[in-house]
């Protein structure tokens, strides 16, 4: 059975921003994840897109259908993805899907006004919050790299970024007893950060040595009001290994959950599960020309630099690649 783990706690609204910074440095050092409190997105939104992304769910399945995916905005059905690419399992993930992209492009597709009324001023206001926090909380961690506040954002890193909100729906009660299936499936997340909020149900497992095996699990408990905050893969990258980016996954919903995450540059979801776990994930990405290389603070004489710069659009194009044989 696995145990249950308290993570560091970060206040984004301290005024001491260099000891916050070398709060946010020992959790990505140690753990990879982090409980992020007074982040200052309004409870009442976090509650208006739970009920939200349950109404659209709960349509019926001819009408999300109406709004399957396109240009990888919309809707997904279930077990179209499955994101342990290693997994032996012939089904994809127990989960429903629905992507929002970048508001000024255009291509996002929306429920209409008279069937979901106030569903998109809601999603977008959210999108726009949770880019706000993922900016400030860059600026930290660039703090925490001993770097300038404004290093991503000289680097190009927030400038149009490929941010990706999507809301998770999965449902419970589903048949699984001929094969292993999970809500979502052990993974680590491409990009540069995540953050989630849960409503208190248990359900995130993380693996904090992703290399041994087998793996060794542990509980990821919520905290009320606070985002968890987890390292993904193109942040190990640039800090050639110093931050973890550590495996996790969602158990298959026993009751009802409601959780919230995002991965700004990357940013990911809020989960909202009710025998059913729904979510609505926000994924924040570098701009695609970004440049991924070791920052200079990460490099040494015994700590060389590990991986050769690369475009952050040639990145994910190789692990799309690696990961699903896109």
């Amino acid at each position: 059975m696995p145990g249950a783990l308290q993570l560091p706690i970060v206040d984004l609204s301290s005024t001491d921003r260099f000891s916050t910074a070398n709060s946010i440095r020992q959790a990505c050092i140690d753990h990879g994840f982090f409980y992020l409190v007074n982040h200052g997105v309004d409870e009442e939104l976090v509650k208006k897109v739970f009920e939200q992304s349950s109404n659209f769910f709960s349509l019926p399945i001819e009408d999300k259908m109406k709004l399957v995916q396109r240009n990888h905005r919309g809707y997904v059905t279930l077990y179209a993805g499955k994101l342990d690419f290693t997994s032996s399992s012939a089904k994809g993930d127990s989960r429903e899907g629905f992507y929002i992209g970048p508001l000024a492009d255009d291509l996002n597709q929306w429920p209409l006004e008279e069937d979901l009324p106030s569903w998109r001023s809601t999603m977008e206001t959210y999108y726009e919050k949770v880019l706000s926090v993922g900016a400030e909380l860059l600026s930290l961690i660039a703090l925490s790299l001993r770097l300038d506040a404004d290093f991503f954002e000289k680097l190009g890193a927030l400038n149009d970024p490929l941010a990706n909100m999507g809301l998770l729906y999965y449902p419970g009660g589903l048949d699984c007893s001929d094969e292993e299936i999970y809500g979502a499936s052990a993974h680590s997340d491409f990009g540069m950060i995540t953050l989630l909020a849960t409503d208190g149900v248990p359900g995130l497992q993380i693996c904090r040595e992703k290399t041994e095996q087998p793996h060794v699990w542990e509980d990821v408990p919520s905290m009320s009001g606070a985002f968890i905050v987890n390292i993904g893969d193109v942040m190990e990258r640039w800090t050639n290994c110093l931050f973890r980016s550590t495996v996790h996954r969602v158990l298959p919903p026993g009751q009802e959950r409601y959780s919230v995450t995002i991965h700004p540059f990357m940013f990911t979801s809020i989960v909202i599960t009710c025998v059913i776990i729904s979510q609505v994930a926000f994924f924040a990405n570098p701009n695609k020309d970004c440049i991924i290389e070791c920052v200079e603070s990460c490099c040494s004489e015994s700590s060389p630099q590990r991986f050769p710069p690369i475009k952050y659009i040639d990145y994910m194009k190789e692990r799309m690649r690696l990961s699903y044989g896109f």
